[in-house]
């Protein structure tokens, strides 16, 4: 795709006027570097998407403080026809925050105000790290339902682009009661904040900002519980995958469950819980559970490598989940290995067949609400290479989503519909959004 300006120069430059004038000078930059860095996302971790980049790049960087200068931001692009890419932290892995048409980026990181935290509920503007909520949650004495492994990642980046996280074993999803109301900026000339509340909001989750962009949220929250970071190890991985359900089961329920055969696990950040040569599993327990755990784990032929107290060590384990472990086996072994997100039960029970559907198949496994799911990496050859090994996956029971593509794909029929109304003028996070996604695209989680 061409990194040439889709946008006429002069309708950037009459934007760039106006948003100075709204933001003040510091509020805006056409700066080469500021253009750049608005321009990247996580996608190296996908090298069938890193063969493609440049994917697009900034014409203009906004930099709003509140959910209201958002709102006043995005009407002012839709009056000069100018598209709007919206970001975060540029977290995401899969280009959804890439400005394919050029145009403005909407950097959000800069609204972080905390707006109120109550009984069940935490009220913040879309800049606010996952971390800055859970740790004002913990002051009164209550806790996020989840947060992404990426616990510096923001909240609008979190539920515009995300889908669980720690906490998902027990709360599932983003769409399932995470957010309880949303306050939307459509592409209209008159933007303002719209408020949504309950169902209203669901389908403006998990579709990058391209039915609307989230400015402000409303989230619940629950009882603050005691955690723990628990880590065992074992000789063998099978160990660890038998492990997993039990694990997962445990009362009260875990926050997190992970676990990675020696080769992942040595790839992991240095750490004397996790010893070389030895299949890890990881854990966020609360504290009422952790002698059963500890009684599994020896009963499984494993030892217990640590338990440790306090947040710190709770967040640093996170950033060993999901995603992570790939992004240290890539670290370890450049320009070698990518992955596929996979779930099911045959990811415990069969994992040699597993292992074999792609050359150095390695299983990154998590604990889930339902059911397993994990991150198969495999040594890269071509695109055509990981899209064929989708239908052995599925031959073995496994349910797969290829993340190697930046299109929406939940419910993108949906997301379409609402964009008429919602965007009539396409200019929401363009190139991210079609009613049929290619057939490599497809997901069968």
């Amino acid at each position: 795709m061409s990194t040439l300006p889709a946008v006429d120069s002069a309708r950037v430059d009459a934007l760039a006027t106006e948003l100075r004038t709204l933001l003040g000078e510091l509020g805006v930059s056409d700066e080469p570097a500021s253009l750049e860095r608005a321009s990247i996302d996580g996608s190296h971790l996908s090298p069938v998407i890193g063969e493609q980049l440049p994917l697009g790049r900034a014409q203009l960087v906004a930099f709003p403080t509140t959910a209201e200068q958002i709102a006043e931001v995005v009407g002012a692009a839709v009056r000069h026809g100018v598209p709007i890419t919206p970001r975060g932290k540029g977290t995401g892995n899969y280009g959804q925050g890439i400005p394919m048409s050029g145009g403005l980026v909407l950097d959000m990181s800069k609204a972080r105000s905390i707006i109120e935290v109550g009984d069940g509920y935490l009220i913040a503007d879309a800049g606010a790290t996952m971390i800055a909520l859970e740790q004002a949650a913990a002051k009164t004495g209550q806790q996020l339902p989840m947060y992404p492994s990426t616990a510096q990642s923001t909240l609008g980046g979190f539920v515009s682009g995300g889908s669980g996280g720690t906490g998902s074993i027990k709360n599932g999803m983003l769409h399932t009661g995470f957010v309880t109301a949303l306050d939307v900026v459509h592409a209209v000339p008159d933007a303002s904040l719209v408020h949504l509340e309950g169902e209203a909001t669901e389908p403006y989750i998990h579709n990058y900002g391209t039915a609307g962009i989230l400015a402000r949220i409303t989230l619940r929250l629950e009882p603050l519980q005691d955690w723990r970071a628990f880590f065992a190890s074992f000789d063998d991985f099978q160990q660890v995958l038998d492990l997993i359900v039990p694990f997962s089961k445990l009362e009260p329920t875990p926050r997190l469950v992970s676990g990675d055969l020696a080769t992942l696990a040595e790839a992991l950040p240095s750490d004397p819980a996790i010893p070389a040569g030895r299949a890890s599993l990881r854990a966020i327990l609360d504290v009422a559970s952790v002698e059963e755990a500890r009684a599994l784990v020896e009963a499984a032929g494993g030892r217990v490598e640590d338990v440790r107290e306090g947040a710190q060590s709770t967040v640093k384990l996170s950033m060993t989940s999901y995603n992570h472990p790939i992004e240290w086996l890539q670290k370890a072994y450049p320009n070698t290995y990518f992955h596929v997100e996979v779930a099911g039960e045959a990811l415990t029970t069969h994992i040699d067949e597993v292992h074999a559907v792609y050359e150095g198949g390695m299983l990154h496994i998590e604990g889930q609400k339902d059911r397993p799911i994990g991150m198969l990496a495999g040594r890269y050859t071509s695109a055509e290479d990981v899209y064929a090994g989708f239908a052995k996956l599925e031959a073995l029971g496994i349910g797969y989503h290829n993340p190697h593509q930046w299109f929406v794909d939940y419910e993108p029929v949906r997301t379409a519909e609402l964009a008429e109304t919602t965007d009539p003028q396409g200019l929401l996070n363009p190139g991210k959004l079609q009613r049929a996604a290619p057939v490599a695209t497809g997901s069968q989680l």
